[in-house]
């Protein structure tokens, strides 16, 4: 009915670009965090772009971002500590002024995406074991701000991450984590991804099936839909609910 292997018992979404919109704000907020870097210290540098988002930042941990997207412009900080101020050049501080502007901008409001909450419900419905793994260290307050805790039985995000010392997508330990903290298999066990990294810790992880989910519009569309299906997708998707029509 939901367009699944029969033996797949639970579900782990991602959370941005996945359930709800806030990918998009994602991306905003490193933009313009990055945009404004670069301008103050390599002023003859291209702009962040959304390519650089996917490359580099989309699924992964914030500060590997940060680590991963400097390094391509061969830019190299200081790690500094995580109560660095906003405007310090460290690792640390680049990811607190990113974060600063990212509660920013969800405190206005998450929208979940509507196919998205359709196939929450039908997967609850059918008993589905369902688990939220996010890189994001905002995971809570996501998913309290687009209604869907509710659905949630267990939640592995960037604070879990951390405290466990998980490594951060594409290496599959918070996936993993998080089946285990299900009591599920990973091979009866599917993951809906987003982001390149994503798809890649769910294929490494030998979990049953994985869902590429491809929001990307305009000439970026078959890109992003190769680079996931290059990156182990089992099958992709424009939204969740084109599962719900394909299981009908």
């Amino acid at each position: 009915m939901i367009g699944l292997p029969d033996a797949v018992t639970a579900c782990l979404f991602d959370l941005d670009g996945v359930l709800t919109s806030t990918a998009a704000v994602h991306m905003r907020a490193w933009k313009q965090t990055f945009d404004e870097f670069l301008a103050e210290h390599e002023p003859a540098a291209d702009p962040f772009t959304e390519r650089d988002y996917t490359t580099y930042v989309d699924g992964r941990p914030r500060l590997d971002g940060v680590r991963a997207f400097l390094a391509s412009r061969g830019i190299e900080l200081a790690e500094g500590s995580p109560d660095d101020d906003v405007d310090a050049d460290t690792v640390h501080g680049v990811g607190n002024r990113k974060n600063r502007l990212l509660l920013r901008l969800i405190s206005d409001g998450v929208t979940p995406y509507p196919g998205s909450v359709r196939y929450l419900d039908a997967a609850r419905g059918l008993g589905l074991a369902i688990g939220v793994v996010t890189s994001s260290a905002n995971g809570a307050t996501v998913l309290d701000a687009a209604g869907l805790s509710d659905y949630v039985q267990a939640r592995v995000d960037g604070v879990v991450i951390k405290e466990k010392g998980l490594r951060g997508k594409p290496a599959p330990d918070s996936f993993l984590a998080c089946a285990a903290e299900l009591d599920v298999r990973p091979s009866g066990t599917a993951v809906f991804e987003d982001a390149q990294a994503g798809v890649r810790a769910g294929r490494d992880g030998g979990f049953g099936y994985v869902v590429g989910v491809n929001r990307a519009e305009g000439d970026g569309h078959a890109d992003q839909e190769k680079a996931l299906r290059d990156q182990g997708a089992d099958i992709v998707v424009n939204d969740l609910a084109d599962l719900l029509e394909e299981g009908a």
